[in-house]
C-alpha cells in the first residue's frame, strides 16, 4: 500500500465497521496503536440533516489498508445498529470507495449492477476535514444497496481535485488490491460490448467455491480501477449476505 495514500486519491477504500460506544471503541483502537488517518474520531455537524450526529473515525490496519470505525445515533443508519448488544464492535454497514465522478460511477453500480441510490449528501467543514484529513474538502456521498448485505458507498472529492488515479498496473495479488463482491445470476450477460467496467478474468470462470457459496465467478475493475468480483451459483442466496445485484443480471 503506497505509504502516501491520501482520503481523495482514486484508489482508497475502506470497510466501515459500526460501534456501540465510540469513545471506548477509539479507547480500544488507541491501546493496541492503530495508525491514525484522521486526526481523531469526529462528530459530524448538526447543520447536516443526512450526517449531523454521526461519530466517526479513520485508521489503517497493519498493511495500510484504510478502516472506519461510525457510530450511528437515534435514527439515523440501518435500525439494526439501534439493537442492544453487548458487543462493542457490532459488524459492517458498507464500503467507501472515491470516484472522479459519481454518474460516470452509477452506470455501473446503479444501471448494470442494480444496486438502489438509498441516500446522499454534500459534506464539508473543519469536522469532515479532520475525518478525511484531506483539507479543503467538499465530498458528495452517495450510498447504495441491495436487497441485503453490506452497502456501497460513492465518495466524490468535488475538492480538492488533486487525488491521484490508481495504477494501472494493480495485480490481484498486491497488498494494496481491494475487491467488492456481488452476487447474482447470469454473468455472461456482462460481457456486452457496452459494458461500463474493464475486465480482469478473461471470462467468466468456473471454479470449486462451493465451501464459499459460489462456482462461478468474474472480475472486473470500475471505470475509477476498483476491482469488483461478480458471482453466482446454487448455494450463493443462501450462505452469503454480501453485497448483492438483483436477480436481473
Amino acid at each position: 500500500m503506497p505509504a502516501d495514500s491520501r482520503g481523495n486519491d482514486r484508489w482508497f477504500q475502506h470497510v466501515a465497521i459500526i460501534v456501540r460506544d465510540m469513545p471506548a471503541a477509539y479507547a480500544q483502537l488507541r491501546d493496541r496503536g492503530v495508525a491514525h488517518a484522521s486526526t481523531g474520531p469526529q462528530r459530524l455537524p448538526d447543520w447536516n440533516p443526512g450526517a449531523g450526529g454521526i461519530e466517526a473515525f479513520y485508521f489503517r490496519d497493519p498493511d495500510g489498508h484504510f478502516l472506519e470505525v461510525l457510530h450511528f445515533p437515534p435514527g439515523k443508519g440501518d435500525p439494526k445498529w439501534q439493537r442492544p448488544s453487548p458487543d462493542l464492535f457490532l459488524g459492517i454497514d458498507h464500503t467507501a470507495i472515491v470516484v472522479d465522478d459519481t454518474d460516470a460511477a452509477l452506470a455501473f453500480y446503479r444501471d448494470t449492477a442494480g444496486l438502489a441510490v438509498v441516500g446522499g449528501g454534500e459534506n464539508y467543514g473543519p469536522e469532515q476535514e479532520h475525518l478525511n484529513n484531506v483539507f479543503g474538502v467538499r465530498l458528495r456521498i452517495t450510498t447504495l444497496r441491495a436487497a441485503a448485505g453490506p452497502g456501497v458507498e460513492l465518495l466524490e472529492y468535488r475538492a480538492p481535485r488533486d487525488g491521484r488515479p490508481a495504477p494501472n498496473d494493480l495485480k490481484a495479488n498486491d497488498i494494496a488490491h481491494w475487491q467488492i463482491t456481488m452476487r447474482g445470476s447470469g454473468l455472461a450477460a456482462l460481457l456486452a460490448p457496452s459494458r461500463q467496467f474493464a475486465l480482469v478474468s478473461p471470462d467468466v470462470t468456473a471454479i470449486d467455491a462451493s465451501a464459499l457459496g459460489f462456482t462461478r465467478g468474474l472480475l472486473v475493475r470500475d471505470r475509477d480501477g476498483h476491482a469488483v468480483r461478480i458471482v453466482d451459483g446454487a448455494d450463493a442466496i443462501s450462505r452469503h449476505d454480501a453485497a448483492a445485484p438483483p436477480s436481473k443480471h
